[in-house]
């Protein structure tokens, strides 16, 4: 895989909202619903999730930018095999000798790695591959967590949807958003992450849903709230208008009089809470708005009318 920052295009001084952003923009861009038989753009929104995987990471990001591994989220051979040596008793500080006959090597003395330097590089690589492979051996580790990110609309967040995930290894999963999710959760998928070593479990894989914001609603704890346009005569005299909710649009009943401001309450038309076994409510705002354009017979009458009356709205505020 290339270099994650590339793929996202971006530095490596970016910020995690940097990530989040690039993340977001290209995931709608490639994403294979908006692309349907494009094999190449599939693999391209595959890229764009393992990047986003690894630079969302905090740790691994760290990893990676020390080179200790690589786009992937994999060990580094040669890290890997530095460590083993080590280990063995043969590394540097590990108290061995040298033989008299060792002979100089190019570039310098280098202590007790045969691979320190570029060319026992070229020349040992082979031998340093089977040595990696060897000192692995009867070590159980558990696989290595993946990061994703699905984008989900404010309606599904709320109602509960399945996203389909494409993994890093090519499988593809069904992933289920509860209803209620919030932005940025991060749900666990368990065994879904890299493969164990030496038969022990995988990792998992760990999804953050990203909420898209809407154009009407805002959501307060497990409550929604709207405002609702109405007409002069719908505030003046009453009226029964529609409202939309998450799941259809429902008529509500404008008291004679109402003023901006007012608010009615619609029981249950909010978001459920699975935890609590209980759904928030809707509120709607009522925001009483003129015509659009100038109408002479209403300001006729609203100036015969207004003469000799004691109306002041702005009396409370002391002005």
């Amino acid at each position: 895989m290339r270099d994650p920052y590339l793929v996202l295009g971006l530095t490596r001084s970016a910020t995690a909202d940097d990530i989040k952003q690039a993340f977001r923009r290209l995931a709608k861009q490639y994403h294979p619903d908006l692309n349907p038989g494009r094999p190449d753009i599939e693999q391209k929104f595959k890229e764009v999730n393992s990047a986003h995987g690894l630079l969302s990471d905090p740790e691994k990001r760290a990893r990676f930018d020390k080179g200790e591994i690589d786009a992937t989220g994999t060990e580094r051979p040669d890290r890997s095999f530095r460590r083993a040596w080590q280990n063995a008793g043969r590394g540097p500080g590990a108290g061995g000798t040298r033989g008299a006959g060792a002979g100089a090597r190019p570039g310098g003395d280098t202590g007790d790695d045969p691979f320190a330097d570029d060319f026992f590089n070229d020349i040992f690589g082979a031998t340093k591959r089977r040595y990696s492979a060897g000192a692995g051996a009867g070590v159980k580790a558990k696989g290595s967590d993946v990061n994703y990110s699905v984008n989900v609309s404010f309606a599904d967040a709320c109602l509960g949807a399945k996203r389909r995930l494409t993994l890093s290894t090519g499988k593809t999963i069904d992933v289920n958003i509860p209803p209620g999710t919030r932005d940025q959760t991060k749900l666990r998928l368990k065994g879904q992450g890299l493969a164990g070593l030496g038969g022990a479990g995988a990792g998992d894989a760990i999804v953050e849903v990203l909420v898209d914001s809407h154009p009407l609603f805002t959501r307060k704890d497990d409550d929604i709230h709207l405002d609702a346009p109405v007409t002069l005569q719908e505030a003046i005299l009453g009226a029964a208008i529609k409202v939309p909710t998450l799941d259809g649009q429902v008529a509500v009943r404008v008291p004679p009089g109402a003023n901006s401001g007012t608010t009615l309450r619609l029981k249950g038309k909010g978001i459920p809470n699975p935890d609590r076994k209980v759904t928030g409510d809707l509120y709607v705002k009522l925001v009483v708005m003129l015509p659009e354009k100038p109408d002479a017979e209403l300001t006729a009458f609203i100036e015969r009318w207004s003469k000799g009356r004691d109306y002041d709205v702005r009396r409370k505020l002391g002005v």
